[in-house]
């Protein structure tokens, strides 16, 4: 599951960062910063929302994990549907236009926890 990091940054912090200002983490190695470029490509910022580009061009806005874990809630068992499984879960949830690095993992356990 997405989980809270005791020194509140979002998980996407340091790709907004170097998005923002290019600059890497101040612990980073020369393998880290090879892989936050490779996977900025991938992002967008949009003033201070951060956006994943899809293959089609759409945009998802990229959540932290509170976020994240409410937006399970409401569209497993809301107003998107009836009760479903961790993969139908996750697609609904990018159909909503919602993002996070571990959404198909945390939907999967979110459901297998789900008592209904």
């Amino acid at each position: 599951m997405v989980e809270v990091e005791p020194s509140a940054q979002p998980w996407y912090h340091d790709i907004k960062m170097f998005l923002k200002i290019k600059e890497y983490p101040e612990q980073a190695s020369g393998d880290q910063k090879r892989t936050i470029r490779r996977i900025t490509d991938g992002f967008f910022l949009s003033g201070e929302v951060l956006c994943k580009r899809t293959p089609d061009l759409n945009l998802l806005r990229c959540v932290e994990a509170q976020e994240a874990g409410r937006i399970m809630h409401e569209v497993h068992a809301g107003v998107c549907g009836p009760h479903m499984n961790g993969h139908v879960l996750a697609k609904k949830i990018l159909r909503a236009g919602y993002y996070w690095m571990t959404m198909e993992r945390d939907c999967f356990s979110f459901v297998w926890k789900c008592h209904q």
